[in-house]
């Protein structure tokens, strides 16, 4: 039937970010998802400090599938993986685990989820994944298949020759339920692999003493995967006693036997991890390759399995430096692994089976849960298969612990009659108490390995002393005015102690007074050291006893209780250590409470708790340790029977046994009463106090039910935190033994680094003593060149002295010198001053004179005439420009008249065109005005042209005039004035706006020929 498009889901996972991570530049980041043996995977990113994924990925499935797979809790794992991209190796840095049933369709935040077994142990690195349910809307188009053809025979044999194991991979069936393994042309035979945890011990060794639990109970897991299904069993609390049904995951395998073996030889171990919330707390490795073996054809005739008690380990036991933890003392789970041909019987609609053996499998002795627990503690390390079991079984856990069974029925035959005999005497004596108050998991635990005797000889002390009474039975004479007593001694802890050396304590006592003269001890020895106050297991015992009231208090006054303190060694004798005195008469000065007997009657208690003084046994008496203690005494009143019988099995028989007067069922003499009343409201009050006794009794044994029921429950629930605290304590003694020794090897360390320190330092102080001594040396030498130095600089300074004087004179004397020179050149400076004198009247001297200011006018002269020759440059040069500019006006000039004497020529063209064409037309009148107008035009047309022929005439006469006044300047000079007419002749010709027919240019050759001309003549 095709599924709605409404059933149809969509599982998307968005792998978004991750933080923490170290920067690695030659790597990139993939995380790969897988779920329902699909495997999907993100793009490579860059291995950054923030990887940025931002990738989402999807599965398709119904809602029927992924009802199924919350069943069976089918995890989503994400594998974060460091790629290298030029070896193309992958490095698994840790894996994700989300949980389906936490998926929902509403659309919810993403979450920060830590990596599971990083690598990178240092950074705590996260990814951001977010999870939801989508509904798929593509529409679903089923296609028909064609059945496919049995293999030939010949190629079989071919394709096996040429298969790769690495290319093997288990492809899900999801229509007929099964997994195919290799080609499926010939790969036809269905297998079932299953896995079965059954029970776990010492798991509390796995958990860190420096890991934070929740403060909740904690929820534990297994957790494994089977051909790429997450499995994980039913969480407990308990990791002392992992109580938990055992489960079994099976797959449908669709293969042959020679694939199936191939592959399991190919594929890595089977990892079973042991979880609490995503954290790993321990996996162990079952090794799959041992299930088939080449060749053979041991599967055909039976199942094959792989069972034992496997050890786990620590994640981090490599890393942290663990110590290698004893064998009886390892983590251990038991773990069977069963690969099978598939019965006919089989259904096939479901890929992933988890089943859970029934409860009366589990157990030899049925209905005892005791039994139960025996079993899950006494694990085999190594099961033997037996090759005559028929095919598998219902439960694998019987084949582990098959070779236990006989002495678990043992056991547990032993321990049935103790427990009767322990409930029929809680029924007789309610009141009674018993001596075990806690006791420790070393003494349960010796007591479930099996020793049956053992155990029955623990149970409640007065189990003896309920026997039946012999015939011959002495029998005890009881005051009329005694009453019955309880007094109970509770030991609770020692501390303080003051011995030079960790003790195995154990305390005695005896008090013959209450009714036996047998010691009574405590057990096991507890290790007490100094500053350390150890609570004394199994130190609580209460004695029942008639006595009379004066006389109990007597004898508390004056005989107070010896408790002695003895260290119990395995290799010597026991050893007194210590007495304490507790004067038991303090419990009179207690105040009293009341309460209701067994009867109902008044019953009083005195309850006191001190602290006393342990004094050492030998010598002066010291304080060795210090002793907390409770004690209690109970008067029940006066007793009711006056004679006892006492059997020779109600004596002490061990250390917690007393004698005791019993009195739930008190057998009282006939008692002589007046003449009884026959009236009958006599009879009817006798039959009401009766109903009213009766229902008091029914009351209070409910009462007695209720509060034995819930002293039970405490006692379990002490029991077992007692256990953890005790494994905890030898877990933590554990870890201080290996910081002992690692304590002991620093000291080593530390006394050979404090010898060679001392080695170091006498010869530190040797190496001081030279350089002492050279330094003396030095010091020596040094004043010494100091003293030679200070001579040398006296007699330096003396020669320096000497020198000074020396040159004062010499400067004394040359300071004479230059006054007398200095005289001498005044006298001189007068007598040149007077042959000047003389010499200034002489005719050569005028002469000269006269000659210097010539030639300062000829200086004079000649900058004048540079002067003029700049200036004359300087006109020339203004001369040219204007000459150039008046020969473009002139030009524009000409163009001008020239354009407008044409368009004059056309307009007159015009005109008598006009005129021609009008002649007949117009009268002679007109053409006369007309004639006359353009004769009138023509004048002034001419008048124009004179005009400007005038103003031409008048530039070229101011130019003549200027050049005639610069030919008038430079006659003294005719060759100068010559080369200067031919120079500016040609520099207008070169203008290009004269010609040789210019005014300009004809005056200027007229001027040179006459200055040749003149020049000729004054030659």
């Amino acid at each position: 039937m095709v599924p709605r498009a409404a059933d149809r889901l969509l599982i998307v996972v968005s792998v978004l970010e991750g933080r923490f991570f170290p920067k690695r530049p030659k790597h990139m980041l993939v995380v790969e998802a897988k779920f329902d043996g699909e495997q999907l995977a993100t793009d490579p990113v860059e291995h950054a400090d923030q990887p940025e994924f931002a990738t989402e990925l999807a599965w398709e499935l119904d809602r029927k599938a992924l009802h199924q797979h919350r069943l069976q809790r089918t995890p989503i794992k994400l594998q974060c993986f460091a790629l290298d991209p030029v070896s193309s190796a992958k490095e698994n840095i840790g894996y994700i685990v989300l949980d389906l049933r936490a998926v929902q369709e509403k659309k919810q935040a993403p979450k920060w989820y830590p990596l599971l077994s990083n690598k990178y142990a240092k950074f705590k690195s996260e990814i951001q994944v977010g999870v939801v349910l989508e509904t798929d809307s593509k529409a679903l188009v089923d296609g028909f298949k064609a059945k496919e053809a049995p293999p030939r025979e010949g190629k079989v044999s071919a394709l096996l020759s040429g298969l790769d194991p690495k290319s093997i991979v288990p492809v899900l069936n999801e229509e007929e339920g099964y997994h195919q393994i290799g080609p499926a042309e010939y790969c036809r035979d269905y297998f079932v692999l299953s896995v079965t945890i059954a029970f776990a011990t010492q798991l509390e060794q796995l958990v860190p003493s420096t890991m934070k639990l929740p403060e909740r109970q904690p929820e534990f897991f297994f957790y494994y995967s089977l051909l790429g299904n997450d499995v994980t069993n039913e969480p407990f609390t308990d990791l002392m006693k992992p109580n938990f049904e055992p489960e079994r995951a099976s797959v449908r395998i669709r293969s042959t036997a020679d694939v199936l073996q191939v592959y399991l030889c190919a594929q890595s171990k089977l990892q079973i991890h042991l979880c609490c919330g995503d954290q790993s707390l321990g996996s162990t490795e079952i090794p799959l390759s041992g299930l088939l073996r080449k060749g053979s054809v041991e599967i055909d005739q039976h199942p094959v399995a792989i069972e034992g008690a496997f050890v786990l380990v620590p994640p981090n036991r490599a890393k942290q430096k663990l110590p290698q933890l004893p064998l009886d003392m390892a983590p251990t789970v038991g773990v069977s692994v069963i690969l099978q041909r598939e019965r006919p019987l089989i259904p096939l609609n479901a890929a992933t089976e988890p089943k859970q053996p029934q409860e009366k499998a589990l157990s030899p002795v049925s209905g005892k849960t005791e039994g139960q627990q025996q079993r899950s503690q006494n694990v085999p390390s190594q099961a033997d298969h037996s090759s005559t079991e028929d095919e598998a079984t219902e439960s694998e856990v019987e084949s582990l612990k098959s070779d236990k069974g006989t002495k678990l029925k043992k056991t547990g035959l032993v321990a049935e009659p103790c427990q009767e005999v322990n409930k029929q005497h809680t029924e007789e004596v309610p009141v009674f108490k018993s001596q075990s108050r806690a006791k420790s998991p070393l003494s349960d635990l010796q007591n479930s390995t099996g020793n049956g005797p053992v155990a029955a000889s623990q149970p409640n002390p007065v189990g003896a002393s309920s026997s039946s009474e012999p015939v011959s039975a002495q029998k005890i004479v009881i005051p009329a005015a005694s009453h019955h007593f309880c007094f109970s001694i509770d030991l609770r802890s020692i501390c303080g102690l003051e011995v030079g050396f960790p003790i195995n304590c154990i305390l005695r006592y005896s008090y013959p007074f209450f009714g036996s003269a047998a010691p009574i001890m405590t057990s096991p020895p507890v290790e007490v050291r100094k500053n350390m106050e150890v609570f004394l297991p199994q130190s609580y015992c209460a004695f029942d006893f008639a006595t009379v009231p004066h006389q109990l208090q007597d004898t508390f006054f004056r005989l107070p209780l010896l408790v002695e303190l003895w260290h119990k060694d395995k290799t010597a004798k026991d050893l007194l250590l210590g007495v304490a005195r507790l004067q038991l008469s303090n419990v009179f000065a207690s105040e009293k409470t009341r309460f209701l007997g067994g009867k109902g009657e008044q019953c009083w208690r005195q309850t006191c708790n001190e602290t006393v003084s342990v004094t050492a046994a030998q010598g002066s008496g010291n304080r060795i340790a210090e002793l907390s203690y409770a004690i209690t005494l109970e008067d029940y009143g006066l007793v009711k029977m006056q004679e006892v019988l006492v059997s020779d099995s109600s004596q002490c028989v061990g250390a917690g046994q007393q004698r005791h007067v019993p009195h739930t069922q008190p057998h009282c003499a006939p008692e002589n009463h007046p003449e009884p009343r026959e009236t009958l409201e006599y009879k009817a009050a006798l039959e009401l106090e009766m109903w009213k006794e009766m229902q008091e009794d029914i009351f209070e044994n409910q009462l007695k039910k209720k509060e034995v029921a819930h002293m039970q429950a405490l006692a379990e629930e002490w029991k077992k935190r007692d256990r953890e605290r005790e494994a905890l304590v030898k877990k933590k003694v554990a870890e201080y033994t290996v910081l002992e020794e690692k304590l002991q090897k620093t000291l080593r360390d530390l006394d050979k680094r404090e010898r060679q320190l001392f080695s170091a330092e006498s010869e530190l102080q040797r190496v001081q003593k030279e350089l002492q001594a050279e330094h003396e040396r030095n010091l020596q030498e040094l004043q010494d060149s100091v003293r030679r130095a200070r001579e040398e600089c006296a007699h330096q300074v003396e020669l320096e002295r000497s020198k000074i004087k020396q040159l004062d004179e010499d400067k004394l004397r040359l300071q004479q010198q230059l006054y007398e020179a200095e005289n001498k050149h005044k006298i001189l400076e007068k007598e040149f001053q007077q042959y000047k004198e003389q010499q200034s009247s002489k005719p050569e001297i005028q002469l000269q004179s006269e000659i210097n200011l010539l030639t300062l006018e000829k200086v004079e002269l000649e900058r004048k005439l540079e002067s003029a020759t700049k200036s004359k440059l300087h006109y020339k040069q203004q001369w040219t420009r204007a000459l150039k500019e008046l020969a473009r006006l002139k030009q524009r000039e000409q163009e001008n008249a020239m354009a407008h004497l044409k368009k004059q020529q056309q307009e007159l063209e015009h005109m008598r065109l006009r005129y021609l064409a009008a002649e007949e037309k117009e009268l002679g009148k007109t053409d006369r005005q007309e004639l006359e107008d353009i004769r009138n035009e023509l004048n002034r047309l001419k008048h124009q042209e004179e005009e400007r022929r005038q103003l031409q005439d008048v530039r070229d006469n101011s130019a003549g005039r200027v050049d005639s006044l610069h030919s008038r300047k430079l006659n003294e000079n005719t060759d100068d004035y010559l080369s200067r007419l031919i120079e500016e002749r040609d520099t207008l010709l070169r203008t290009g706006v004269y010609n040789h027919e210019d005014h300009i240019v004809s005056e200027l050759d007229r001027q040179i020929r006459e200055a040749i001309a003149k020049r000729n003549i004054t030659k």
